[in-house]
């Protein structure tokens, strides 16, 4: 791991990052991975308990640009960027080959039933065995021990989680133990395989600007959390490098 702002980021790729969480799911292992960006790197400075939540999750990938060039520089070279929603269909596409089944917890309900319709065209053997939509406010403890149940009844073993950063953290941070999956937050990633919502052009992507096209297709929710986050983050790499962070 090398650590980027606070955050300790795993050197991975694609490949690899598939294969250790297919092997956690042949072992029934209940673990959590975390998709970091420069949004999750900074809610982690507003919040220490949040930055230790990702920091004890068992694989955190870069998803940002920014962060893999942090990585870069601190030698990494040849790191190469491990973007979320495509890290979902490399993960969905081996769990098709495995036969192992999978979940899917958070979104609308219309945009549930999209991804898994989608889902199961592009990959035909893919085992869908639990899904819902959570409500929009926090279970009692009654209703979250039936969830568990329900989960872990269906025999899911790798449950993708889609309730947007910092819930989804803190949601899988709490439920390691609890839920025999593997599990990963994996953000906006519904949406866009659902077709509710457009991914920015791969040109864009690779230069960093994903953040602008995002704020273009959803000004009035966004241009808030850039305008504090984004500034910040660039003054606080700047020190990281410079080695000017404390601990």
């Amino acid at each position: 791991m090398i650590p980027v702002i606070g955050l300790s980021i795993d050197s991975t790729n694609y490949s690899l990052a598939s294969k250790t969480v297919i092997e956690w799911a042949i072992g029934r292992e209940s673990r959590y991975v975390c998709i970091a960006n420069v949004h999750m790197v900074m809610v982690s400075q507003d919040s220490r308990n949040f930055q230790r939540i990702v920091n004890a999750a068992d694989l955190v990938t870069p998803d940002g640009m920014p962060l893999v060039w942090m990585l870069r520089l601190k030698g990494k070279i040849n790191q190469p960027r491990v973007y979320g929603p495509t890290l979902m269909l490399h993960i969905l596409e081996a769990a098709a080959c495995h036969g192992i089944p999978v979940g899917f917890y958070g979104g609308q309900p219309e945009v549930l039933e999209s991804l898994i319709q989608a889902m199961k065209a592009q990959y035909e053997s893919l085992k869908v065995a639990f899904s819902l939509s959570p409500p929009f406010r926090i279970m009692s403890p009654e209703e979250d021990e039936l969830l568990i149940a329900q989960i872990n009844n269906s025999n899911t073993r790798i449950l993708f989680v889609g309730l947007g950063c910092p819930k989804q953290e803190i949601w899988m941070a709490e439920h390691r133990g609890k839920v025999n999956a593997v599990m990963l937050g994996v953000g906006a990633a519904f949406d866009f395989h659902s077709g509710l919502k457009p991914q920015a052009p791969t040109w864009m992507q690779r230069i960093g600007l994903e953040w602008l096209f995002r704020l273009s297709t959803e000004p009035r929710r966004l241009w808030k959390r850039y305008l504090y986050y984004n500034p910040r983050f660039l003054i606080l790499a700047v020190a990281d490098l410079l080695g000017l962070l404390k601990g």
